[in-house]
């Protein structure tokens, strides 16, 4: 099989082409393998709502359910071994990209508990059990970028474990991310880890920055505003990408980097744009690839949106080098026209913890409601055989 020359190109220009889904039929049908065949994809990124929806379609895991009702395993239990068999899985068939890429890619990630999203102290330490059932070296822990969730970042990088930290919509938040990332790093020296076996990526999401600033400006109507429409998001994603720069290939804060990863063997943590799937039709469907183009770059990308590049993307080389001063001029503007660009980061965070919360009890809910249908199958299946055994038999002659 050969690759797509379109994510053949994105992957010459430095970006990882990751796979935002995952699911037990797309591993056992071998079509993860595939993807990884023709489409460049070395990587896969999991979430509650991807988990929700793979285990409420098709019946690749009833044989399980069942097995695990008669375990008597509660649903929280059930959907830890179910999520974590699956992840496991996949880190298997991306091994030979974790090791060919030197361990930078390869990554299957898995994510913390969304519940947990405020409690640091719950977050870490389901972060190391999550490590230690997996036990896969190729494996990423999900960590929600909360106030919360930066000492845990901290803590967890500092206990020799690769973290993905996720929902990250500010610049400002991006700053104390990378921040908890190289003080992780600091932590993990002193206790004797490998810096160069801990890896980390830090998820910055896109279309729903568009998403909200969009319904803003357009409940503002002025011609000014609505020229602003589509902007914001990758404008966002382009000062992000500034301050990555910043931080592990030029100024104040290089030194810290340079000096972990010149004595310990550091690696850095790379931008990954999360949410990259286009919500408006008005917009070209590649938009979220082509305007974030950069080395040392991951781009994890819906199925749909990964095809729509595989047909007809047009990769244009780097299109984030240089452009900060472009990107602050539209956030400038948005200021001006009377967006409260901390409001609607504020906003963001709390519905992307609540949607993944709310997936995560939707998922229990079904979890439960499967594990008591299996039950419930058992046990009539038992009372059918004790009714049609020999004494019945006998009694009715």
């Amino acid at each position: 099989m050969t690759q797509n020359a379109n994510t053949a190109a994105l992957s010459a220009a430095g970006v990882s082409v990751w796979l935002d889904d995952l699911s037990r039929d797309r591993i056992q049908s071998g079509n993860l393998a595939e993807l990884i065949e023709t489409r460049n994809v070395v990587g896969v990124t999991t979430n509650p709502t991807i988990f929700q929806g793979a285990l409420s379609q098709g019946h690749a895991y009833d044989a399980q359910v069942k097995d695990l009702a008669a375990q008597g395993a509660d649903a929280d239990a059930a959907i830890r071994t179910i999520t974590t068999d699956d992840v496991r899985a996949a880190c298997d068939v991306f091994a030979g990209v974790y090791e060919t890429s030197g361990g930078v890619d390869g990554r299957v990630s898995i994510e913390v508990d969304p519940r947990f999203a405020f409690d640091a102290e719950k977050t870490v330490a389901q972060a190391i059990d999550l490590w230690k059932t997996v036990d896969r070296p190729n494996l990423f822990i999900k960590i929600p970028a909360t106030e919360a969730g930066l000492p845990a970042i901290t803590s967890v990088i500092a206990e020799g474990i690769s973290v993905n930290v996720t929902l990250i919509f500010s610049v400002a938040r991006y700053r104390s991310v990378m921040g908890a990332y190289l003080d992780g790093l600091r932590k993990a020296k002193i206790n004797g880890h490998d810096l160069a076996r801990i890896h980390s990526v830090a998820s910055f999401f896109v279309s729903r920055v568009d998403t909200e600033i969009d319904k803003r400006l357009e409940a503002l109507g002025t011609p000014e505003a609505l020229a602003l429409r589509g902007k914001a998001g990758v404008a966002n994603a382009h000062l992000a990408y500034a301050e990555y720069q910043d931080v592990f290939d030029g100024g104040a804060h290089t030194s810290t980097y340079a000096h972990l990863a010149s004595s310990g063997g550091a690696n850095r943590q790379r931008p990954l744009w999360a949410s990259t799937g286009v919500k408006n039709p008005d917009y070209s469907d590649t938009l979220y690839i082509t305007e974030l183009v950069a080395k040392n770059t991951v781009n994890t990308l819906p199925e749909k949106t990964l095809e729509a590049l595989a047909d007809h993307g047009e990769i244009r080389g780097d299109t984030m080098s240089g452009t900060a001063a472009a990107a602050q001029e539209v956030f400038d503007k948005l200021t001006a026209v009377g967006i409260d660009l901390d409001d609607v980061f504020d906003v963001l965070e709390r519905e992307g913890v609540d949607k993944f919360e709310k997936s995560w009890e939707e998922l229990l809910s079904a979890t439960t409601e499967e594990l008591t249908t299996a039950r419930s199958n058992s046990a009539d299946a038992g009372t059918q055989a004790t009714s049609s055994g020999p004494d019945a038999t006998a009694g009715s002659n």
